[in-house]
C-alpha cells in the first residue's frame, strides 16, 4: 500500500524527515535535523521548558477526565440525575477530544501551531468555567463536549510540535518523556480531585481545572514560539487527511489493530466511568480511598508500559505480547463478572480491587502494542494514522460510558459485562483481521 507522506505535494520526504527504520519499525541513530527554522531551533534550545509546556498540554486531557471522577456520585445527588446520565458527561468530553483531533490537526498544518493551540486552550478554559456554573446535567453534558473539543488541541499539537523540533532518536526519546507524563497524570488527577473535594464541592474541581488551563495558556503565549515555518505549511486541510484515512482503512491488518486498540480502550473506559460508583457506592469507600486505588491501578499500567518499552520490545514479538495482554484482560473481566454476579458469594472490596489492578496493568502492554503494530503498517502516513487511532479509541470508548450505568449505580455487573464484551471483541478483531500467526506478522510494515 505505498503512498506519499501527507502534506508534501511532490510525494517525497524532506531530508530531515527521511529517518531510517529498522526491521521492527524502530528509528536508527544518526538522523540529521535540517528542517527546523530559527524559531524551532530556539525552542529546542530551551528543552526543559518546552518539555514542561508540552507535557502540560499532554496531561490536560487526563486531568480534565480524571480529576472529576471522585465527584461523580456527588454530581448525581446535586443535579438530581441518574448515574447513566451523569456518565454521559464523561462520554461527551471524550467524544469532544476525539472529534477535535480531526479538526485541529489539519488547522495546525495550514495556519501554524500557535494560533490553533491558543484558540483551543481559550475554548477549553471558557468551557471549564461554564461546567463549574452548569445548572443542570444537560448543560453540563454540553459544556463537557466543548471542553473536550478545546482540550483536543493540546493532544494533537503537542505531538506536532515535537515533530517540528526533533527527528530520529531524539524525537523517539522526547515522545517517551511525554508518554511517561501522560501516564502519571491519571495517577495524580483523582488524588488531586479527592483532596479538592475535602474543601469544596464538585464545582470546585472545574474551577481548579480552569486555573490550570489559564496558567498553561499563559506559558504557551509567553514561552512557546511558532515551530512550523510558513514554507512548511500546506492547504490540504481536512479533505487531504480524509483521503489518507480512507486508504489506511482499506488495509485489513491496520483496521484490525485499530479496532483491537479501540475496544481494549473501551474496556479501560468502562472502568474509568463506572469505578467511582462501584468503589464508593457499592463497597462504601471514601472519595480519598477511591482516588488511592485509582492511582495504584494507574501505577500498574505505567510500570507494565515501561516494562514493555524497555524490556520486551526488541526481545519478544509485539504480536505475542499483545496476545498475552488481551488474554489477561479477558480473564480479569471474566473474574470480575463472576464476582459481581455473586458466583463466589459475597466478596469485599479487596478481591475486586485486586482484579481491577490486574486488568488495568494489562492495559500497559495491550494499548501501546496495538497502536505500534498499526503504525508499523503505514510508515508514510503516520500523522493520519495517529489521528485515526486516537479518534477511534476515544469514540469507541465513549460508547462504553452510558452502558456501564444502564442498570443503575448499585451493581457492578454492567461494568463487568461491558469490559468482558469489549475485550472479547478486541481479541476477535486481532485474531480475525490481523492473523498474528502469519510469518512476520507484527514485525514489518505493509508499505515500502
Amino acid at each position: 500500500m505505498p503512498e506519499a507522506r501527507e502534506g508534501h505535494r511532490d510525494g517525497r520526504l524532506p531530508a530531515a524527515e527521511a529517518s531510517t527504520t529498522n526491521a521492527c519499525g524502530g528509528l536508527e541513530p544518526g538522523t540529521a535535523d535540517t528542517k527546523a527554522g530559527p524559531s524551532a531551533r530556539a525552542a529546542r534550545g530551551t528543552g526543559l521548558l518546552v518539555t514542561f509546556v508540552l507535557g502540560g498540554l499532554t496531561a490536560t486531557p487526563p486531568l480534565a477526565m480524571d480529576m472529576y471522577l471522585p465527584a461523580l456520585p456527588e454530581v448525581t445527588r446535586a443535579l438530581h440525575a441518574p448515574a447513566a446520565t451523569v456518565q454521559l458527561t464523561l462520554t461527551a468530553c471524550l467524544a469532544g477530544m476525539a472529534l477535535g483531533q480531526l479538526v485541529v490537526g489539519p488547522m495546525s498544518d495550514k495556519w501554524g501551531r500557535r494560533r490553533p493551540l491558543l484558540a483551543g486552550l481559550a475554548v477549553y478554559v471558557l468551557a471549564t468555567v461554564l461546567c463549574a456554573l452548569a445548572p443542570s446535567v444537560e448543560s453540563l453534558v454540553a459544556f463537557r463536549l466543548a471542553q473536550g473539543l478545546g482540550g483536543a488541541a493540546g493532544i494533537v499539537i503537542a505531538r506536532a510540535v515535537v515533530r517540528d523540533l526533533y527527528d530520529g532518536v531524539a524525537m523517539a526519546r522526547f515522545f517517551s518523556n511525554l508518554m511517561l507524563i501522560s501516564g502519571v497524570a491519571p495517577i495524580v488527577a483523582p488524588l488531586i480531585g479527592g483532596q479538592v473535594l475535602r474543601v469544596t464541592d464538585w464545582r470546585g474541581v472545574f474551577v481548579v481545572l480552569a486555573v490550570v488551563g489559564v496558567a498553561l495558556a499563559g506559558l504557551v503565549w509567553a514561552r512557546l514560539p511558532e515551530t512550523l515555518a510558513p514554507g512548511d505549511r500546506h492547504s490540504g486541510g481536512v479533505g487531504e487527511a480524509l483521503r489518507s484515512m480512507r486508504r489506511l482503512l482499506a488495509d485489513a491488518p491496520f483496521t484490525g489493530y485499530l479496532l483491537t486498540g479501540g475496544f481494549a480502550f473501551a474496556a479501560l473506559f468502562a472502568y474509568i466511568s463506572a469505578s467511582p460508583f462501584v468503589i464508593q457506592e457499592i463497597y462504601g469507600a471514601s472519595p480519598q480511598t477511591f482516588s488511592l486505588l485509582f492511582g495504584l491501578n494507574s501505577v500498574g499500567l505505567v510500570v507494565l508500559g515501561q516494562l514493555n518499552g524497555k524490556v520486551l520490545v526488541g526481545r519478544v514479538r509485539l504480536d505475542k505480547v499483545l496476545t498475552v495482554g488481551l488474554a489477561v484482560v479477558v480473564l480479569a473481566a471474566t473474574a470480575l463478572l463472576l464476582m459481581a454476579s455473586g458466583v463466589f458469594g459475597e466478596v469485599g472490596l479487596a478481591p475486586v480491587a485486586a482484579v481491577l489492578f490486574v486488568l488495568m496493568s494489562a492495559m500497559g502492554i495491550t494499548l501501546p502494542n496495538a497502536q505500534t503494530l498499526a503504525l508499523l503498517r503505514t510508515r508514510h502516513s503516520a500523522g493520519s494514522a495517529s489521528a485515526l487511532l486516537g479518534t477511534s479509541s476515544f469514540l469507541i470508548g465513549a460508547l462504553a460510558s452510558p452502558l456501564v450505568g444502564i442498570a443503575g449505580e448499585h451493581t457492578a455487573v454492567p461494568m463487568a459485562v461491558v469490559q468482558l464484551a469489549a475485550a472479547l471483541v478486541a481479541l476477535g478483531c486481532f485474531v480475525g483481521m490481523c492473523r498474528p500467526w502469519r510469518t512476520g506478522a507484527g514485525d514489518e510494515g505493509a508499505e515500502n
